[in-house]
């Protein structure tokens, strides 16, 4: 018959030193840092795409419900911020449904569009939209056509 003999060393090292953790933790801490500055550089980009995205969606929602509900509704526009308010017959006046600001992002209209119950708006708009990443224009007929155009 054999014998099986199972070898066991007694001296050996079991787990890591303290020194091979923190390199393992620095090693990672470093692969975080490069991620985080990358995504750093891409943040300007994204904060444009979503505010020109949902400046073109609340100008459709506005037009939309213009017709639908058979009320002006109106646009307003600062530097970093709109409100979309509608007219009330009884008293005359504008009210604000909501307000949204931006982060990042810079804002300038030539007017505030208001738009009819027909689907048109009263002016012709342009709406830039900017910041460090680039520039967009956003340009609204009179027929309630929305354009968008990277600069």
């Amino acid at each position: 018959m054999s014998e099986f003999y199972i070898y066991t060393d007694t001296n050996s090292q079991r787990g890591h030193s303290l020194l091979e953790l923190l390199i393992i933790i620095l090693i990672l801490g470093l692969f975080f840092w490069l991620s985080s500055v990358s995504f750093f550089h891409i943040s300007p980009a994204y904060k444009l795409q979503k505010s020109v995205w949902e400046i073109y969606s609340i100008l459709n929602y506005a037009r939309y419900k213009s017709i639908f509900r058979y009320e002006r509704v109106r646009i307003s526009f600062n530097e970093n911020s709109y409100s979309i308010e509608r007219f009330e017959e009884k008293n005359g006046i504008w009210t604000i449904e909501k307000k949204k600001s931006f982060e990042g992002v810079l804002l300038q209209s030539n007017n505030n569009p208001v738009f009819y119950p027909r689907g048109t708006v009263s002016n012709m708009c342009s709406i830039n939209i900017s910041n460090s990443a680039g520039k967009f224009k956003i340009s609204l007929a009179i027929s309630g056509r929305i354009k968008v155009v990277k600069l």
